[in-house]
């Protein structure tokens, strides 16, 4: 992909702190919010974060464990950058209604359901009014805006980038060609959801061996974020969300036909949370169907790429909203 060169403001580490509560936190407190009262009756929290002389949108769509309020930095510097911000939290976690009793538990009925509550979301936004309009995706939200693509042929989107996507689960090899029939089987002879093997409660992670970031007072401020605000905490995924993931991840593979808009990928060298190479035969099955289709690799990044260090997140950034620019400047 070729680069434009365009000078854009990140927040930088050096000013995190001091931005974080002035500029960032002034931003924040003049978003519009609420809850969307899904199919099933669950109310859904979602957010925005609008300027009447913006003509561009972008839906961010996050991750899992995650919130709106984990981004409040990664949507300032958009917004600065000339977008409005539509976003917000999963059924399940964050702000959003919990579906079951263990408010911990990472858990979902249907993978399918995350693109339900997208579909509603995006008729609340009433995206129409936009000149450019693009979907951004992180780790399971990138799955879920892929999803949604292949799934909705009308959407309303320009382009989609989806960073560290979740088109597969890093684990050990031994255990990938099991991996959905044995969550299958462990979800149905259990009469209540129960942790995956090996996951537990929310724990908070010392930074020295974080597997998300190498950015030590970004990590910080989200760990501080999520005891401030104790109902944001969610730890590890129930069987029936795995199981349901993998799927899903499966079908984002299986169904790259139906990717028909402009499409970026960010890989992050170094993550250990999802499948890099899930990601590489996403892109290389896309590249023959979708010539708009790009993945820009970042060497030694972590998982959370909006989340990293400065020499990581400004390529990331960049990459984004220059890859953006272009779609809508041919």
């Amino acid at each position: 992909m070729s680069t434009t060169q365009t000078l854009y403001s990140f927040t930088q580490e050096d000013q995190f702190l001091a931005r974080m509560n002035s500029e960032v936190a002034d931003l924040w407190q003049q978003r519009n919010e609420g809850f969307y009262r899904a199919f099933d009756k669950k109310k859904v929290y979602w957010c925005s974060l609008t300027n009447p002389n913006h003509t561009k949108a972008i839906v961010m769509v996050n991750g899992r464990i995650e919130s709106t309020w984990k981004y409040q930095e990664l949507f300032f510097d958009l917004y600065q950058n000339g977008y409005d911000i539509y976003s917000f939290d999963h059924r399940g976690q964050g702000l959003s209604q919990r579906l079951i009793d263990n408010i911990e538990m990472g858990h979902v009925g249907e993978f399918n359901d995350y693109i339900t509550d997208l579909i509603a979301l995006l008729e609340l936004f009433d995206l129409e009014k936009y000149q450019q309009r693009f979907l951004l995706g992180h780790s399971m939200g990138g799955a879920i805006a892929t999803r949604y693509v292949q799934m909705t042929p009308q959407h309303p989107f320009h382009a989609l980038a989806v960073t560290a996507p979740m088109f597969g689960v890093n684990m050990p090899w031994q255990l990938r060609p099991i991996a959905i029939p044995l969550t299958h089987v462990m979800t149905a002879t259990s009469s209540t959801p129960k942790y995956a093997p090996g996951f537990a409660g929310y724990y908070a992670k010392p930074f020295d061996i974080n597997p998300l970031t190498h950015s030590e007072v970004r990590y910080q401020w989200f760990r501080k974020l999520y005891e401030e605000r104790p109902e944001l905490k969610l730890g590890g995924p129930s069987t029936r969300w795995v199981w349901q993931g993998l799927i899903a991840a499966k079908q984002c593979l299986q169904l790259t036909r139906q990717v028909k808009l402009p499409t970026l990928v960010v890989q992050a060298e170094a993550d250990t949370i999802v499948d890099n190479k899930a990601q590489t035969r996403f892109i290389t099955k896309l590249a023959k169907t979708n010539t708009q289709c790009h993945i820009e690799l970042i060497h030694g990044a972590k998982h959370e790429l909006m989340f990293e260090s400065d020499q990581y997140r400004n390529q990331v950034l960049t990459s984004i909203l220059d890859f953006f620019q272009q779609v809508t400047s041919k």
